[in-house]
Formats: C-alpha cells, structure tokens, sequence
C-alpha cells in the first residue's frame, strides 16, 4: 500500500507531528471519546505502550504509498511487502493522519500488489508480541488506525485482488466498500490462529454481514471466494479485469459515479452516514446540523439553484 504524497495536495500530518519518532511517541494506543466533534477533525492520540515499540520500529525505506490518481482520488498501495509487518503497521497510522489532513480528497482506494491485497501479519512480528498485554497493546494501535480509516470524510474502497486473510481480511472491512477479482479470497484465519479478530474486523464484520453470518465466516474460517463474497453482499462487485493496471482503473470508475462532485459536498455526505453509524441520535441530529452549515449556501448549493437543477440532470 509509495513514499509520495498526492501531488500537488498539501498533506501536512507527518510535517506538522514532526520526525517519525515524535510520531511513535504520539501514538494511537486508544481511541478518543466519541463525539460528533470525532467526525469533525483528526482525533488525538495516545503513546503506543511501550511494549510494542520494538515491533513498530521505524524504517528508513516507506512500504505504505500514496499516490494521486486524479483531481481529489488517491490510491494506497503496499508493493514490495504481502504480509503486514511491523513498519507497514506504523506507517499505516502515518498515512492514515496525512490522509485525515488532506482537505481537498474525496476518495481513496486501498490495494495491495502482486496480485495480493495482503497475506496478514508477519508471523516474526507476531512471535515477537508473546504476552497477553503485549497482544492487546497492538489490539489497540491497530483498532485506532482502522477507526481512524472508516472515519476519514473520504470514499473508501479495498480492491481485493488475490488473497485478503487474517488482518488483510480485517482491513477491507474498514473501507466503505469492496471490490473483488475474480481470482480473489477473502478469509478470516483467527481461528487457525487460536485467536479471535483484534483490528476490529470482527464488529465491522457483523455490521456489514448481520450476526449470523458473521459467526459462520468467523468460525469456520470460511474461505469467501468472489462468488460467494458478493453473494454474502461482503464485496459489491467481481471485477472483468485481472491485472493490476486494468483492476484500477476498474476501480477508479466505479469510485468515481460516487464522488463526483465537489469535494466539500461528498466529505460532508461521508461524514454525516459515519457519524450516523456510531453516534446516538441525538449526536447524529446534532452533527447533521454542523454539516449543513458547512455547505449550505456555498458555492456549490449557489450554483446548483442557480442552474434550477434541483432534481434534474
């Protein structure tokens, strides 16, 4: 998931944190309370514990990339590494804050390469977590990050090509949708593991699927192919193409009929279902009110009365 940030956009959440270092001692160890102000602006973080800095250790070479696409659209990719490593786990949060900075975006796709979304954790990372404490402690930095990607005001998609297991698994589900190859697989292996989800893909999981097939795919360990994935509604669609070039731009046009638009419209319409999802009613009414007076009246409101295009194309 390269080292660049989209061109031409002003990306400024690793300048504005400082140096790597100052970003790890900034960590997410937990999320903030919930509010609509969560919805709002990028949360604060809390220290990584201790313990589980020698696994998140910096790299002077970036795996985690954006990249711009178009106008407002970048892609997140991870070319060079198939299992999610402890590096790839810190600069996930990296790029999740530089995304949470990014103003002017509307939509993002999630990839991996060679044909694989990703394989799950380095099992040496894993080994190098042996402690009940040592596993909540990533529990929680990893839950943060995720959070932290389903509330970005951006249009998500994973673009599942190959194989998605384990905390791959667990991370399309933190993306607003799903599209797959007709070649991929999407499987959550805990069980094999003798774990349960810890990335929160397991809460998604229910959400997206209800609880009864959650529990099936989770206990069994199934194997959810292209077919049996959109039949389970877990994907929206099986994609024609199967190299990676053909899949993107795939991709790039199903994102595309929802985010066109202006930016300020479409992140205010992302916040306003994120915000209806996890806030009380109260708070969703509340955070709903906010978000029309950031629009409401604007450019983009003027120029559409100003067409009489209310419902018309």
């Amino acid at each position: 998931m390269g080292s660049a940030t989209p061109q031409g956009k002003q990306l400024q959440g690793l300048q504005g944190l400082g140096a790597r270092d100052a970003l790890l001692e900034a960590g997410a160890a937990s999320l903030p309370p919930l509010s609509s102000e969560s919805f709002m602006r990028p949360g604060k973080m809390l220290p990584v514990p201790q313990a589980i800095r020698p696994t998140l250790s910096p790299t002077p070479h970036p795996v985690v990339h954006l990249k711009e696409l178009a106008d407002e659209e970048s892609s997140w990719n991870t070319p060079s590494m198939p299992y999610l490593q402890g590096v790839m786990m810190l600069q996930l949060l990296e790029k999740v804050i530089e995304l949470e900075n990014w103003t002017e975006g509307k939509g993002l796709i999630v990839r991996g390469a060679k044909n694989t979304f990703s394989s799950g954790s380095d099992l040496n990372a894993v080994k190098a977590l042996a402690t009940p404490e040592d596993g909540m402690a990533l529990c929680m930095f990893m839950q943060n990050t995720l959070t932290r990607l389903m509330r970005l005001p951006l249009i998500s998609v994973a673009l599942i090509q190959g194989r998605a297991l384990g905390g791959g698994a667990e991370v399309t589900t933190a993306c607003d949708f799903r599209l797959m190859t007709a070649d991929g697989e999407i499987r959550f292996v805990h069980r094999e593991m003798g774990i349960v989800p810890s990335w929160g893909g397991g809460t998604r999981l229910v959400e997206l699927l209800g609880a009864r097939q959650a529990l099936k795919v989770l206990s069994g360990a199934l194997p959810l192919d292209a077919a049996r994935a959109l039949s389970l509604g877990m994907v929206e669609e099986v994609l024609r193409a199967s190299d990676e070039a053909s899949c993107l731009q795939e991709a790039r046009a199903w994102l595309g009929q929802f985010t066109q638009g202006p930016p300020q419209v479409i992140r205010a319409l992302k916040r306003s279902v994120s915000s209806s999802r996890e806030l009380c009613l109260e708070e969703a009414l509340q955070m709903e009110k906010e978000l029309v007076g950031t629009v409401w009246g604007g450019p983009a409101n003027r120029e559409a009365i100003a067409r009489k295009g209310k419902f018309n194309k």
